[in-house]
């Protein structure tokens, strides 16, 4: 970015053994166990940072993995301070643009290569600033990058991240880009807005240059594992495919996770991304939550199924500096919570530049006197839920909210239809046309990649799906075999398309060789062995196996900017669901245990009712101050990230939560040791169970006096300031 689910009714909020043996077994694997599980621990790369600084206190999160931004000369020095300071080290890089002026201009190989920058009709290269352009990149640019990626395996580095292989689809005009369609197509080049075949056949190159230029990149990394015998890992940050889309950006996405060598994605979903609006009930506004949530899911059906690795990216600030901190942490915790709600997904980059969220002042058109630096209280939640994040692999995991086993389709060719002659909405509303009407009635909905219907399995949490091929199109056969087969084998299939698209005409496999279909729908009816004309109505059901066939004829489109437009969705897949013998449920909240932890959001714009709420005991790790609530609503609008204390209830001392990286190390019935760091100049909390009240609390030998001690919740409350070295916290009982 710029500067893998258990279904079931959530139990009651009370002591589950098995919950509480786990989370002490994990307690004691983290806390008393010798010095060498937290090495382990942190093997298993939980959280990770980018950063292009070396070490400085303003950036020492102490996640598992500091990420060095950049591959040019000097490199090695920064990964070096970040490993002496513990951290294990990977390395990031963009793709599509970088300070690659060495290749621009002839220093590199002797060639010019000012033509291979993105170059819109105007003639005008499109650039990240100056003369940082995005590139159309030629096979001569995937070597120059491997002399970058050198630079980092001869510094050791464990991974290489390869970052938003983007291609602007407003971009196809350079010089570099009609010698690609030349040796690609074998013809002249045509002007992308010249026709809707000529717009398609552009963005399927540019989605092809970026997939060469990756694999480039992978295959001299795995020839250099081959040669060395380590096993430096390779993945792609990038954006979902969802705000690609709707950003009007080519990237290869799903075909990624099919080349050899790449081990998996960052999810780029941030404030930036999910705060671009959207219409629901024709109303166009920011839905944060919402797009977060759908564009979360989005990344974790392109790998779920494939072994591939994920991390979800959060940004406590965003690229946009002229917000104030009230609107950075309002949207924060929306996209945290949002992407907790893919409980498959147990990794996180918790923040891009950590530098400019402690050490920035905002927002940046203020004047310079009027800039204000992080509210102390922001500072100390961002902390706890930081470490928080290293807890959520969890085995029990339960939802109580609407029907879950329902998914919207998306394929890669999103993309592929966003520019002229005939661009698909800006808003994308041929996908949350479908989507929101259900997710705002309490229904984690899913975006389900098309591309990958054909693994094995893949459709097997899916009951109900919709289907539009209003801007978008199958980019193969095989996927509509895999959907006729899932359907027959009992899912109901919800198509919604008036086959009006402009885009069923460009040349493809549906209307070319042996095939003369005048819309890829209609291969998927033979596929179904349906007939177009036995569809009467809206309410017409179609058999297929011990499946079900239903066609809403409308543009998903116009029912995002319809005030009723969510009605039809609904009432469709009411009729699909009660065919596929699934419970339908309607909630105006979303509720999700993982653990001993509690994920909640409640929805507005949603169904009519009171809003749920929750008894128990609880802290909301979004709440500096730790303190216990014994009941939470979720009122539409709110967003909670809480610890439910009867789910960590036992007897010995434990660790609850921490506004710093907290290590027990030693722990018994009348002591514990603690060694603590964090981000300097900040404040820590540690919230701890104990059985007695605290004799002692002492901070590197010197005695700390502010802490407390709650006999009846059993609870130790202690503060201090933190420091960006380890240092040892002791607490005698």
């Amino acid at each position: 970015m710029l500067e893998s689910w258990a279904v079931q009714k959530i139990q009651p909020l009370s002591i589950n053994p098995r919950a509480a043996f786990f989370i002490s077994v994990l307690w004691f694997l983290t806390t008393v166990a010798p010095a060498g599980s937290a090495a382990d621990l942190q093997s298993q790369e939980r959280t990770c940072f980018q950063t292009g600084q070396p070490w400085s206190g303003a950036g020492n999160l102490r996640s598992d993995v500091a990420i060095a931004y950049g591959i040019a000369p000097g490199i090695s020095n920064r990964i070096q301070s970040w490993r002496e300071h513990g951290y294990r080290v990977h390395v990031m890089t963009g793709v599509a643009w970088g300070q690659y002026q060495d290749y621009l201009y002839g220093r590199f190989d002797g060639i010019n290569h000012e033509d291979e920058a993105q170059t819109d009709r105007a003639g005008n290269k499109i650039s990240h600033g100056g003369d940082v352009y995005y590139m159309s990149p030629g096979t001569n640019y995937g070597k120059f990058l491997c002399v970058g990626v050198q630079r980092a395996l001869d510094a050791g580095v464990e991974a290489i991240h390869l970052e938003e292989p983007e291609f602007w689809i407003r971009g196809g005009y350079s010089e570099g880009f009609k010698r690609e369609w030349r040796a690609y197509y074998g013809e002249d080049w045509q002007p992308p807005h010249s026709s809707v075949d000529a717009r398609w056949r552009a963005s399927k190159l540019m989605y092809f240059l970026y997939r060469r230029a990756l694999q480039q990149v992978f295959d001299y990394v795995q020839h250099y594992n081959h040669r060395s015998g380590r096993h430096v890992r390779c993945y792609v940050p990038t954006h979902s495919l969802l705000n690609y889309a709707q950003w009007a950006i080519v990237s290869p996405e799903s075909s990624l996770a099919r080349l050899e060598g790449c081990d998996g994605y960052i999810a780029q979903v941030w404030t930036g991304t999910s705060r671009t609006p959207n219409f629901y009930r024709g109303v166009r506004r920011e839905r944060t939550f919402e797009t977060a949530f759908l564009e979360y899911g989005a990344m974790q059906n392109l790998v779920r199924s494939t072994g591939r690795r994920v991390w979800y990216l959060n940004d406590p600030v965003e690229d946009n500096a002229n917000h104030d901190w009230l609107d950075y942490q309002r949207n924060w915790e929306s996209t945290l919570v949002a992407s907790l709600f893919q409980p498959e997904v147990w990794r996180y980059e918790v923040a891009p530049w950590p530098e400019r969220v402690f050490a920035g002042r905002y927002p940046r058109r203020a004047p310079r006197t009027e800039r204000q630096g992080i509210p102390p209280e922001y500072a100390t939640e961002l902390q706890t839920v930081m470490n928080a994040l290293n807890d959520m692999q969890q085995t029990r995991v339960e939802w109580d909210c609407g029907s879950s086993g329902v998914g919207v389709l998306i394929s890669d060719s999103l993309m592929f239809q966003r520019d002229e002659p005939q661009p698909a909405d800006a808003n994308l509303g041929h996908i949350y046309g479908m989507a929101m009407p259900l997710l705002k009635r309490g229904m984690p909905i899913a975006p389900v990649q098309l591309e990958n219907v054909t693994i094995a399995k893949y459709l097997d949490p899916f009951k109900v799906l919709f289907l539009t091929y209003e801007g978008m199109k199958p980019l193969s056969g095989e996927v509509h075999t895999a959907l006729a087969g899932w359907v027959k084998h009992g899912g109901s299939l919800i198509v919604v398309d008036d086959d009006a698209d402009q885009y069923n005409t460009a040349r493809e496999w549906w209307n070319t060789g042996t095939n003369h279909f005048a819309t890829p729908r209609e291969h998927l009816f033979q596929q179904l062995a349906v007939k177009e004309k036995a569809f009467t109505n809206e309410a017409t059901c179609m058999k297929a196996g011990k499946g079900a066939v239903f066609w809403l004829r409308k543009n998903p489109y116009t029912l995002s900017i319809s005030p009723e437009g969510d009605v039809p969705i609904v009432q469709s897949a009411q009729k699909a669901a009660s065919q596929a013998g699934l419970k339908w449920r309607e909630t105006n909240y979303l509720l999700l245990r993982r653990g001993p932890y509690l994920i909640g959001a409640g929805l507005d714009e949603s169904s009519a009712g009171p809003s749920r709420t929750l008894p128990g005991r609880f802290v909301s790790l979004f709440d500096p101050q730790l303190i216990i609530r014994t009941n939470i609503t979720l009122s539409a609008g709110s967003r909670h990230f809480l610890l439910d204390l009867d789910a960590v209830r036992g007897k010995s001392p434990q660790l609850l939560a921490s506004a710093c990286n907290a290590l027990t190390f030693i722990g018994s019935s009348n002591s514990i040791s603690v060694k603590v760091e964090g981000v300097e100049n900040t404040s820590a909390i540690l919230l701890l169970q104990a059985t007695a009240a605290p004799r002692t609390v002492s901070l590197e030998g010197k005695m700390l006096s502010d802490f407390e001690y709650s006999a009846r919740e059993q609870l130790v409350w202690v503060r201090f300031q933190n420091e960006a070295r380890p240092r040892n916290l002791q607490i005698e009982f």
